[in-house]
């Protein structure tokens, strides 16, 4: 997100983004974690020393950090889109399509707070953990809670973006 759309934001929208962004670092830096273990696991295992939970620790790390990054998508647009089907189209249409795909964006992400909250009670009452480490398995549904929350705030911030738009108001990129 360019320093022109914090700028120009009002303060609910700053504090979002800057919130997603840091979000998204600590995803990154947590991928980085990742990618040491496994390196440490691999030098390990050539000298004898295996790293026991590796799999597990990869496992769970991977899928909150790549959570961490929805959020960060949805604000910058990085989304998966379908161009060929709106190359031709008025700028117009394609505000339309734009607010549409955040309003989904944010109705996909309340649904998965929800039935993943709903997961995480599971995970919880019957006490899964992983088979070498013995890690609740709740604990990853945590960072992938407040990850869906900020993408339901980031689907927000682009709703309103899009609705100014639409009514308007100059589209900040």
């Amino acid at each position: 997100m360019s320093d022109n759309l914090q700028a120009s934001s009002p303060g609910f929208t700053r504090a979002a983004i800057r919130l997603i962004n840091a979000w998204a670092i600590c995803g990154g830096c947590l991928l980085l974690v990742v990618v040491a273990i496994n390196m440490f696991a691999i030098v390990g295992s050539a000298f004898g020393t295996p790293f026991p939970g590796d799999f597990e620790l990869t496992e769970m790390g991977v899928a909150i950090a790549v959570f961490a990054f929805l959020p960060y998508c949805q604000l910058v647009g990085a989304n998966v889109a379908a161009d060929i089907f709106t190359s031709g189209a008025s700028s117009r249409t394609i505000a339309i399509f734009t607010l549409l795909g955040s309003l989904v964006a944010f109705f996909f992400a309340c649904l998965l707070i929800w039935r993943m909250y709903f997961g995480m009670q599971d995970q919880m009452e019957y006490d899964y953990t992983t088979t070498i480490l013995q890690i609740p398995h709740w604990i990853a549904f945590v960072p992938i809670l407040i990850s869906l929350a900020l993408l339901a705030l980031a689907a927000f911030v682009t709703l309103l973006r899009d609705v100014n738009v639409l009514s308007g108001g100059q589209r900040i990129k």
